[in-house]
């Protein structure tokens, strides 16, 4: 037994050395890149709805029942265009009697007493149809719901709010048709701010430069904020990116093939890619660690803290 355990413990001790012995003389591999010379963009996401930009209710200018409506949801109306027609109280009271008498009483009383108009008071199109003909109506009932045009609402951080400019364009894409994007241009930045789940948010209206088919009020809309580009400069990829003492180098390759570390300044990154300012040339050949055959990676959140971009909530 104690020769067992004297051998138990010298191949421990042999292992153990060994291991650390292939530790320490592992050759470290390097993935050779080229710097090149691109565009970078810095862009955070927003969530808006897609709202009426001036939702107008249609209520009657006298109660009685509706006779005709002439409109359908989506319709495109005119200011001034009728858009449905009804009778007051006393003038449907008074044709159910001539029609109990016959239909040349009715027409006599209908062309006498005409019905009362329900007219379009802007340019716009219809969102809602509340109501259907021989329905009794009060002064207080909505019958038609307009609009003149409908656009994206977004709550922006106040943190971000000096990447969003009036007039500034933007891309959107509706969430229940992600495929299809397309081009706003932000209209109003709201002067007073709101609270939402704690955080100050100044609301955002967007106005689509041409209006998806497939517009709808209430639907979900991403928009997508430019908040930093740059063309025409020298970029790397983030994994290349060494951080030591709040300082950022890269591993260059010399003359006699032999890795170096060079200190360089760096300037925006989009999470994947980032802009190097000065330290090193396009011409130069920059070496990546690779650890087990792969890329060391850091966490797209890691890697825009380390750059100084906001992530702040969205």
């Amino acid at each position: 037994m104690k020769k067992m355990l004297i051998f138990t413990v010298v191949v421990l001790i042999l292992g153990v050395s060994g291991f650390l012995f292939l530790r320490k003389n592992k050759k470290v591999v390097y993935q050779k890149i080229q710097p090149e010379r691109g565009s970078i963009a810095v862009e955070f996401r927003l969530t808006g709805m897609v709202q009426p930009r001036n939702r107008l209710e249609i209520k009657p200018q006298v109660a009685g029942r509706i006779e005709s409506i002439l409109v359908v949801e989506g319709q495109k109306v005119k200011k001034g265009e009728i858009l449905a027609w009804m009778s007051s109280t006393e003038r449907a009271a008074l044709l159910d009697i001539a029609r109990a008498k016959g239909e040349e009483e009715l027409k006599k009383w209908e062309d006498t007493y005409k019905p009362t108009p329900i007219i379009s008071p802007l340019d716009g199109f219809i969102i809602v149809r509340n109501k259907e003909p021989g329905q009794v109506v009060s002064l207080n009932d909505v019958i038609l719901v307009m609009a003149d045009k409908l656009i994206v609402e977004a709550n922006v951080d106040e943190t971000d709010l000096s990447y969003i400019k009036l007039g500034q364009k933007v891309n959107m894409f509706l969430d229940a048709y992600p495929e299809n994007k397309f081009t706003g241009i932000v209209e109003h930045i709201a002067y007073e701010s709101e609270i939402i789940n704690n955080v100050t948010v100044y609301k955002i209206k967007i106005l689509p430069i041409k209006t998806p088919l497939d517009f709808r009020s209430g639907m979900t809309a991403t928009v997508e904020v430019v908040a930093n580009q740059k063309n025409d400069v020298l970029l790397l990829p983030v994994e290349a990116i060494i951080e030591k003492d709040d300082k950022k180098f890269v591993m260059v390759e010399t003359e006699n093939k032999k890795p170096e570390r060079r200190r360089i300044e760096t300037g925006i990154s989009n999470g994947s890619k980032i802009e190097i300012v000065s330290g090193i040339t396009e011409d130069e050949t920059i070496l990546i660690p690779v650890k087990d055959g792969k890329k060391e990676r850091r966490s797209i959140s890691a890697q825009r803290q380390m750059m100084g971009i906001p992530v702040g909530p969205r």
